[in-house]
């Protein structure tokens, strides 16, 4: 089985043209999206109210602006663990 994707952005526009450009291009790999930066971390097993068994993704594309927590402080929080 292909590992996940996860995709963190809160706009929708991009959400669905990433979704288009994973189709066409025969991607087979679930993707899983957070809308928020505190929602993303919680999917890593990271946050407040974590996964109880987090699936971790092969790739996490991140957003930067991000409501609640922004994507920089994803990034730092990713690397920290």
């Amino acid at each position: 089985m292909d590992k996940m994707i996860l995709l963190v952005e809160d706009n929708p526009d991009d959400v669905e043209l990433t979704l288009r450009a994973f189709k066409k291009n025969d991607m087979l790999n679930p993707v899983q999206i957070a809308r928020d930066g505190v929602e993303a971390l919680n999917i890593l097993g990271l946050g407040a109210k974590p996964a109880a068994k987090p699936d971790l993704p092969a790739v996490v594309l991140l957003g930067l602006k991000l409501p609640k927590l922004d994507g920089m402080e994803v990034l730092r929080r990713i690397r920290t663990n």
